[in-house]
């Protein structure tokens, strides 16, 4: 019996327990209540409030502008929607870098305003001390590696990371100092399938990828991607399944075209 089927919450020990067995766990984002009831609905394993809402929400360039305040906005949304799913948080850019007392009280303002179940932050060795500290209060901590996109002046490039052997090396050491720092879940971004392979059997805890193949013990996606709410952004990596922002803009075309024309409200809709 698949773990979808049952109704009790999925926690990050029931995703420990999906990857012993084997079974792929499904992560899709989510920033606001209507969105994040139909994702959970629809039996989806974890929510990602994800730093994406600075692209996708708030129309910027970057995941850079948004701020603490905004990402507990949408979290708390998110948590009154989900009923089953383990919703995760993005620790925005500036709220944990090189501080770990800044990040513990980052984590905390999102556990105690969100009411979230777990939060998620950039890096690799260099943020040791600030997952150590949030994990020791007892919040628990997915990390993320590869393409992180907090990082994106000093990379330069949304390409894929990790191609050359020292990268590969620095991200096969950062995994392993991430899982004994305490992180319960990796994310993999836009790297190489075959490193996503090899990290993901080297770890105990699992990874879920976002254009880092198949054997990674879960996949994530952006939800305005995956559904074509977004115009024009097509990597490699999505797969998309539905195109609403045509949906959408022919059904509001119908609507000016019925409101013009007189035709709506008609008899049936007044009182």
């Amino acid at each position: 019996m698949s773990v979808h089927k049952e109704t009790k919450k999925i926690t990050t020990h029931t995703l420990q327990e999906m990857k012993d067995r084997g079974e792929k766990i499904a992560m899709l984002t989510s920033y606001d209540f209507s969105m994040a009831t139909i994702v959970d609905d629809a039996g989806i394993d974890v929510i990602l409030v994800g730093d994406s809402a600075s692209n996708v929400m708030a129309g910027h360039e970057t995941t850079l502008p948004i701020t603490l305040d905004q990402m507990i906005y949408h979290a708390s949304s998110v948590v009154r929607a989900a009923k089953r799913a383990l919703v995760v948080v993005d620790l925005p850019f500036g709220s944990y870098q090189g501080n770990s007392i800044e990040a513990l009280n980052s984590a905390i303002r999102i556990m105690k305003e969100s009411g979230a179940h777990a939060v998620k932050l950039e890096g690799g060795s260099e943020v040791r001390e600030s997952i150590e500290r949030i994990v020791t209060a007892g919040i628990p901590v997915m990390g993320h590696l590869g393409l992180t996109p907090q990082s994106i002046y000093k990379f330069g490039t949304y390409t894929v990371r990790a191609k050359e052997e020292a990268e590969a090396q620095k991200l096969k050491e950062d995994v392993q100092v991430l899982q004994e720092a305490g992180c319960f879940s990796i994310v993999l971004e836009k790297i190489p399938a075959q490193l996503g392979k090899a990290v993901s059997q080297s770890l105990r805890i699992p990874t879920i990828g976002i254009g880092a193949g198949p054997d990674c013990d879960g996949q994530v996606l952006v939800i305005n991607d995956m559904i074509g709410l977004t115009k024009g952004f097509r990597p490699r990596f999505l797969r998309q399944y539905l195109d609403l922002y045509a949906e959408i803009n022919g059904a509001v075309q119908a609507y000016i075209r019925d409101v013009k024309a007189v035709d709506f409200p008609n008899e049936k809709e007044q009182y």
